[in-house]
């Protein structure tokens, strides 16, 4: 089952809202995007690289510019945010 952080909530909110202002079909094929690869996790929960310095993995989605920080919690995929690329964050 995939659960959604509520910063990762609100990180698509505002991409979309984002996006929506200057072309509301791009937003909605970019969400459908996120959607379609966080759904992935569930068949291939390993498939983020997995880096030092950050809790969990992080899902690349290089056709987005997007990254999605992730971990797996027993059965549980915990999505912590989903942010651009040239985004700085806290990797911990």
């Amino acid at each position: 089952m995939i659960y959604w952080e509520e910063d990762a909530l609100k990180d698509r909110e505002r991409i979309f809202e984002f996006l929506y202002s200057f072309n509301p079909i791009v937003a909605e094929q970019t969400d459908s995007v996120i959607q379609s690869k966080i759904e992935t996790l569930l068949e291939q929960p390993y498939i983020g690289v997995k880096r030092e310095n950050i809790k969990g993995r992080l899902l690349i989605l290089p056709d987005i510019s997007m990254l999605v920080p992730y971990y797996i919690d027993g059965t549980k995929i915990r999505v912590l945010r989903v942010l651009h690329e040239k985004q700085q964050f806290p990797f911990t």
